[in-house]
C-alpha cells in the first residue's frame, strides 16, 4: 500500500532530521542540496519507482536510479535506509572510517541501493543512458532515473550525453535537474549563466516537464507521473525540478553558504527543534 500524503510529509521531515544529524556528527558533508531534494527522493522511492524486494546490481525487472551529484549522499542514504535497503542505525556511520556510507557513494563497499560511484560531477547521465539502453536490449520495460545538480550542467560531458540520448531515441530514461540556482561558489547565474535550460533541452531533442514546487511532495509526485507518461515516445524525458537549497531550515535557505558546511551544536538544535519538530523520530 502506498503511503498517504501525511505519511510522506512526515518521512520528508524525518529525512531532513537524518541529514542534519549525519553531517553534524562528523562535521562534514553537504546539507544544503540534501535538504532541498528530500521531497524528490521520498516521492521517487515511496511512490514513483517500480521496486522489487532485495537488491542486485543488475536491476532487471525494476526501475533503477543513479545519483549523479553524489555530494548530496546524506539524503540518498537516509531515504534508502528508510525504504528498507539497509538498517537505519547504519546512518550513524556516515563518513566514518570503514563505513559503507562514504561522503560520496561508492560501489566497492556493496551498499544496497548504490549502483554507481558518484562525486566526480557530469558522469551520471551517461551511466543512466547506458543502463537504459541495456534495459532495451534485455527487453526490460522498466525505467531509469537520474538526478543531476544544476551547477553540474557546467560539465561538458552532460551535453554529449544529452545529444546521444535523443539521437539514439533513448525513451526509457527520466533525468531530473535539481534547479536550486546555487552551487559551492555562489549562484549558478553568477558562476556560469546558462540561459533557458528548457529551451536548450528541447533543442537537444528531449521532452521537458517542469515542477515548479519541488519542495511540495504532492507536486513532485504529480510532475514525476507526468514525466512517466511521456516515456516510450522516441524521446528522452527531462524534469526541471525547482527546489530551495537548505529547504526546511530557515537559516540555511536563500544562500549557497550551506552547500558543504555542517551545523554546529547550537545550529543543529535550532534546526531540529525550531524548524523540524513536527514529529518524533522513528
Amino acid at each position: 500500500m502506498k503511503p498517504n500524503t501525511q505519511q510522506l510529509q512526515d518521512l520528508v521531515t524525518q529525512v531532513r532530521r537524518d541529514v542534519l544529524r549525519m553531517v553534524h556528527a562528523v562535521n562534514s558533508g553537504h546539507p544544503g542540496g540534501s535538504l532541498g531534494c528530500a521531497e524528490y527522493f521520498v516521492a521517487l522511492y515511496q511512490v514513483i519507482m517500480n521496486r522489487k524486494e532485495g537488491f542486485d546490481m543488475d536491476g532487471k525487472d525494476e526501475d533503477v536510479f543513479f545519483l549523479s551529484n553524489g555530494h548530496i549522499s546524506p539524503v540518498f542514504y537516509s531515504v534508502l535506509a528508510r525504504s528498507g535497503y539497509f538498517p537505519v542505525s547504519e546512518l550513524a556511520t556516515f563518513r566514518k572510517i570503514d563505513s559503507r556510507l562514504q561522503g560520496h557513494p561508492t560501489t566497492h563497499s556493496h551498499l544496497p541501493g548504490i549502483r554507481m560511484a558518484s562525486g566526480s560531477l557530469g558522469q551520471g547521465l551517461s551511466v543512466g543512458i547506458g543502463a537504459a539502453q541495456a534495459k532495451k536490449l534485455n527487453n526490460d520495460a522498466n525505467l531509469v532515473y537520474v538526478l543531476l545538480g544544476d551547477g553540474e550542467l557546467q560539465e561538458g560531458q552532460n551535453w554529449e550525453a544529452l545529444m546521444y540520448a535523443s539521437a539514439k531515441k533513448v525513451d526509457n530514461i527520466i533525468a531530473t535537474i535539481d534547479l536550486n540556482g546555487k552551487q559551492i561558489d555562489g549562484t549558478t547565474d553568477e558562476v556560469l549563466h546558462m540561459g533557458s535550460l528548457k529551451a536548450k533541452f528541447e533543442a537537444f531533442g528531449w521532452d521537458v516537464v517542469t515542477i515548479e514546487k519541488g519542495n511540495d511532495v504532492e507536486s513532485v509526485i504529480e510532475g514525476m507521473k507526468a514525466a512517466k507518461a511521456k516515456t516510450g515516445n522516441q524521446k528522452p524525458v527531462m524534469v526541471l525540478l525547482h527546489t530551495e537549497m537548505g529547504n526546511g531550515v530557515d537559516f540555511m535557505m536563500n544562500t549557497h553558504a550551506w552547500h558543504g558546511k555542517a551545523p554546529n551544536n547550537e545550529q543543529l538544535e535550532n534546526a531540529l527543534y525550531q524548524n523540524l519538530m513536527t514529529l518524533g523520530d522513528y
